[in-house]
């Protein structure tokens, strides 16, 4: 067999992975959104089969072959396409292997059936109702950590699902530093806001017009509604690949701003996802570095394009017409200071930007302590309170605002948590590399275009796919290695010209 066509035999595999994996998709996005309840334990069924398909060809004996034919180095004769998937598959094959196929069937069967118990449980507060499950998926989830090997923690097995070549100690160390300029500034802001006149009592905003808002704004930062769609589940999310998005968001009639920034952040990922190149679609090149850098992509486009002056310039005309009960007597500037507004709140995904950080540090440090053995299932509401206070001054009132407000544990996604705040530090060097190469993108923005921005993600980001590990890509597009500075630089000089400090 030649080099070529053993290369065309393996891309052949992992296009049968990749159909799997949208497959599973659909299952999935479908049992958070349009799934009748009693079809819970079917779809638990139909989705470990699915998982171990999927491991099956991934692991199996014609790709192992196919891979040990193929070299992922410069002279072994593959262009660097052909190089970034071998390596890229090679990698998950070999932590694939070290994991048995009854181990994967169990967790997709199991966290199939955790995220129905944990709806049911967060909407009736019952943390007792949902523990159960949650101790059988960190069971399992630590079994594939042994599985897989680790040196310091069974976290960083878990971590490196979601951020290739990420430790806990690394994350540890990033939060610890960010910790010791950030908790200050927090409280700073925090008393300046709390000093600050309270926003008035919200008008209704109805449902049915904030849906179409939020269709327009995907449409104004040029996601293509051709190739995705908008519905509504418990929590919030995007899943799908190339011509097939999927996102997610809720509303509230009292707080148009879940809805509109909910959307906001899933149209990131969405843009994100219609952004590889199609000639690769279904491999490697195609697809995110990792859900830090993911995370990058939503949080600009919720944050600093969604929360900044320039965009409501161009959009508060829009939400005016859209919703002239609720705006009447709202000035753009009071808009501004709303959506922008610092308090301490319960809900991580409708924290501002400020405080969202401390959220995800708590998560981090409780799923160390969880999966090191520190932490019992059953203490952790008590534990998430204790942790409320000391970061934010509040206590949830009940566990449906605390310790269950996530779906990712029931998701089993032990490790995820740490690139939300990952994402919001690339997040802020990207940007600060865009406006440079932008140097009109405010002006842009505050006329409604925000086609170059989206561009220069496009070639700079996403077009790249897996080409570089998440570090060597912030390198890359940037100039230099991932800096925190950048993001309380941002920080620093966005709050503090709204609060004065």
């Amino acid at each position: 067999m030649t080099l070529r066509e053993r290369y065309g035999a393996f891309l052949g595999i992992v296009r049968e992975i990749h159909d799997l994996d949208m497959a599973d998709m659909v299952l999935s996005w479908d049992q958070q959104t349009y799934m009748p309840e009693k079809g819970a334990d079917a779809r638990a069924s139909q989705l470990a089969t699915l998982a171990g398909v999927r491991h099956d060809r991934l692991t199996g004996d014609a790709m192992a072959e196919t891979l040990a034919g193929l070299d992922e180095s410069e002279g072994g004769g593959l262009d660097e396409d052909g190089r970034v998937n071998v390596r890229e598959i090679r990698r998950i094959h070999e932590r694939e292997r070290k994991i048995p196929a009854d181990l994967v069937r169990e967790i997709a069967r199991v966290q199939s059936l955790a995220q129905q118990a944990w709806v049911k449980a967060r909407a009736e507060d019952d943390w007792s109702a949902f523990s159960p499950w949650l101790k059988k998926i960190l069971n399992l989830k630590l079994q594939t950590a042994d599985a897989v090997g680790w040196k310091e923690s069974r976290l960083d097995a878990l971590i490196d699902e979601f951020e290739p070549g990420a430790t806990a100690a690394g994350i540890e160390r990033v939060f610890e530093n960010l910790k010791k300029e950030y908790i200050p500034f927090v409280r700073r802001l925090l008393d300046a806001a709390a000093a600050a006149s309270p926003p008035a009592e919200s008008k209704p905003f109805p449902v049915s017009a904030q849906e179409a808002f939020c269709r327009s704004l995907l449409d104004l930062i040029r996601f293509d509604s051709k190739a995705g769609r908008l519905d509504v589940s418990a929590h919030p999310f995007t899943a799908g690949n190339g011509n097939d998005v999927r996102l997610t968001t809720r509303y509230d009639e009292r707080r148009p701003e879940m809805a509109i920034f909910g959307v906001l952040h899933e149209g990131g990922h969405g843009l994100y996802e219609q952004g590889f190149d199609p000639a690769h679609e279904g491999t490697p090149r195609a697809q995110s570095v990792s859900l830090g850098i993911h995370e990058s992509q939503s949080r600009t486009w919720e944050n600093m394009v969604g929360r900044s002056r320039p965009f409501w310039d161009h959009a508060f005309p829009l939400l005016r017409k859209a919703f002239p009960e609720g705006t009447a007597g709202m000035s753009p500037e009071e808009w501004y200071r709303r959506i922008n507004r610092v308090e301490a709140s319960c809900i991580r995904v409708e924290a501002d930007e400020v405080t969202y950080n401390l959220h995800i540090i708590l998560r981090f440090e409780l799923e160390k302590a969880m999966t090191e053995g520190r932490a019992p299932v059953d203490e952790l509401p008590r534990l998430w309170n204790a942790k409320m206070e000391e970061y934010l001054g509040i206590t949830p009132p009940d566990d449906a605002h605390g310790a269950l407000q996530d779906i990712h544990w029931a998701m089993g996604a032990i490790g995820y948590f740490p690139t939300y705040t990952l994402g919001n530090i690339y997040a802020a060097q990207f940007f600060r590399a865009a406006r440079r190469a932008i140097p009109d993108l405010e002006e842009r923005m505050a006329a409604g275009d925000l086609e170059p921005l989206r561009e220069w993600q496009r070639r700079e980001i996403h077009g790249r796919g897996q080409t570089y590990s998440a570090e060597r890509l912030v390198e890359t597009v940037t100039g230099e290695p991932l800096d925190a500075r950048y993001l309380m630089e941002y920080l620093n000089g966005k709050y503090g010209e709204l609060y004065g400090v």
